[in-house]
């Protein structure tokens, strides 16, 4: 088992790696919508929140010498069900057919608060 950190994504808030490569397959923990250098929640918006955390996830496969393509399976951990369709647009413009499986969980409180968080299975 390898730790994965990216430079350019956000810092764990745990005892926790970003993510770790097991054999051809990459487990990425968590992502916040939380900005790199500064580690603040971008914004209080879904959107700008979803985009963040897919650029947050996008580094650290890059990172590990993978990609959003080659990503096979999401959970999505979202405050309100209600900002699904607005996730669902962001989600759209990251990933491309033959899309990833998922998983998306309405969920009481995340860390931060903020109100998404995606973790993600892909392969190297």
């Amino acid at each position: 088992m390898q730790a994965i950190v990216a430079d350019n994504a956000a810092k764990t808030i745990g005892p926790y790696s970003p993510a770790v490569a097991v054999g051809e397959y990459i487990f990425v923990s968590g992502q916040l919508p939380t900005d790199p250098h500064t580690g603040s929640v971008v914004s209080n918006d879904i959107e700008e929140q979803a985009r963040q955390v897919l650029e947050n996830l996008q580094s650290i496969l890059a990172a590990a010498g993978s990609g959003m393509e080659k990503v096979v399976k999401t959970t999505v951990f979202i405050k309100d069900m209600y900002d699904f369709p607005k996730l669902n647009a962001v989600y759209a413009q990251y990933f491309r057919e033959p899309y990833p499986a998922r998983s998306c969980v309405e969920v009481v409180r995340l860390p931060k608060d903020v109100l998404v968080e995606i973790e993600a299975i892909a392969l190297k």
